[in-house]
């Protein structure tokens, strides 16, 4: 049996007929103990008031056994030859006719059995314990005169009682298969509707793995379930998102890689075929060209690195201003080309990191040199290191132009940039911010942006104190 549907219906019905089983046996066997007690309750009731009867009106017991057995017992049928005629009869259901009115064994006030039944005969003494489980006669002025004794022997049922206990049982009986129909119609139901979330996810997954990635499942519940259902939308949404960043990263590449080959090869075969000079600033063109190249692979070189979890990192102890001091040094003639003011403050008594310190001056230089490259004249660049909450924050802002709210979600994808058309010209591979990222991650660290347009934007480095 493969089918869940199939396998969740039968283990709904099992359980439902297990439980349907125990409340049905349960319930009959309560049914007939309770109905039996009653039955003897009222006999035993009607049993002790004629006693009682008797003794009122005669005084004694003296008597009382050929009273019970003429009274209260119906007539013996005829006996045929050789029959059962003079047998005393005791409560029970006649071969053919209604049951004979039940008897108890009677003792009178001083604990002889002045009625036998059950076992008891006649004279018999009746010990204290008996006496006590036993229900006493009384007189109007409480005087006790007698005991009934309850012999512990089952009472037969009349034809009447037993039809009565047959309608209940066939009742029970019934319910329990209505219940069990129910219950198999509801497990059938509860079965297709548990499984169809999963017959849907099958059916994406299998397209997914056919090349139809975006998939989506609809999310039916907000249990264990639907989470999953989620969790595949989301799944398939980063997996499509993947791939076509990847397709663009490689056509990204190929256009990246292509742009100054075809420089280097132009001006090699131009001087080759001697259409060109070969001059020393022509060489200069093609080694920048070369430069350019390098810095592309190497950075393509980091990010599998990082990727593969294999990006070294020579860590020391490091003081967050001493990063700073590092990278605004290194960027001050380029900010005072641009007349933008670049600065760095550090809050006091801040704690170590413990990094690799070329590493993150690497990521600080490529957000200052972002920011020169998008501050106007006469604006600010500022790098600020702060303590937050066990750890130090360094961060770096402008006033400049800012980023769209389309980009901003997109800054650390690989080969994004805002303003494609200037890709050619400011030999940005524009790999820096995914770089960026990769490093500050492999330190157990994040990093994050807030930008608005015409405003400025802040980069922030949350790293570990050491």
């Amino acid at each position: 049996m493969r089918s869940l549907t199939a396998r969740l219906s039968l283990a709904f019905l099992f359980v439902s007929l297990t439980g349907v089983a125990l409340v049905g046996l349960i319930a009959w066997r309560t049914t007939v103990r309770e109905f039996d007690q009653l039955v003897l309750a009222q006999a035993r009731s009607s049993f002790s008031a004629d006693a009682l009867a008797y003794y009122s009106d005669t005084g004694s017991w003296s008597g009382v056994r050929g009273y019970i057995e003429g009274m209260l017992l119906p007539a013996p049928a005829p006996a045929a030859a050789g029959g059962d005629a003079g047998r005393p009869r005791t409560g029970g259901q006649g071969p053919s006719g209604p049951r004979q009115r039940p008897v108890f064994p009677l003792v009178d006030g001083d604990g002889a059995v002045v009625f036998p039944a059950g076992g008891y005969v006649v004279g018999e003494r009746v010990s204290g314990a008996d006496l006590a489980q036993g229900i006493p006669l009384a007189l109007e002025d409480g005087t006790v005169v007698g005991t009934i004794l309850t012999t512990g022997e089952p009472l037969a049922l009349s034809p009447q009682e037993e039809r009565y206990l047959e309608r209940t049982n066939g009742a029970s009986l019934m319910a329990a298969l209505g219940a069990s129909a129910v219950a198999l119609a509801l497990g059938v139901l509860l079965a297709r509707t548990l499984t169809r979330p999963v017959r849907e996810l099958t059916a994406a997954t299998r397209a997914v793995a056919g090349g139809a990635l975006q998939q989506k499942v609809p999310v039916r519940s907000r249990d264990e379930l639907g989470e999953l259902a989620m969790a595949f939308n989301q799944m398939s949404d980063d997996l499509a998102r993947s791939v076509a960043l990847r397709r663009q990263m490689t056509a990204d590449i190929a256009h990246d890689l292509r742009t100054p080959l075809t420089v280097i090869a132009g001006y090699a075969e131009s001087m080759r075929d001697g259409v060109l000079e070969a001059t020393p600033e022509r060489f200069d063109v093609v080694c920048g060209e070369v430069q350019q190249l390098l810095r592309l692979v190497e950075d393509l070189r980091t990010l599998s690195l990082a990727d593969a979890g294999e990006l070294r990192l020579e860590r020391g102890p490091i003081t967050p201003g001493a990063l700073l001091e590092r990278t605004v040094s290194a960027h001050a003639l380029g900010a005072a080309r641009k007349d933008v003011e670049l600065s760095w403050r550090a809050a006091a008594e801040l704690p170590d990191v413990d990094v690799d310190a070329e590493r993150l001056v690497q990521v600080l230089g490529n957000l200052v040199s972002n920011a020169l490259r998008h501050t106007t004249a006469g604006g600010r660049v500022e790098l600020v290191a702060e303590a937050d909450r066990g750890a130090v924050r360094l961060a770096v802002r402008d006033d400049g132009e800012g980023i769209g709210p389309d980009d901003l979600p997109r800054v650390f994808d690989r080969l994004y940039r805002a303003d494609a058309s200037r890709q050619d010209s400011d030999g940005q591979s524009g790999l820096g911010l995914a770089i960026a990222k990769s490093i500050v991650e492999a330190h157990g660290g994040a990093i994050a942006v807030e930008s608005e347009l015409g405003r400025g934007t802040r980069f922030e480095l949350t790293l570990p104190a050491a």
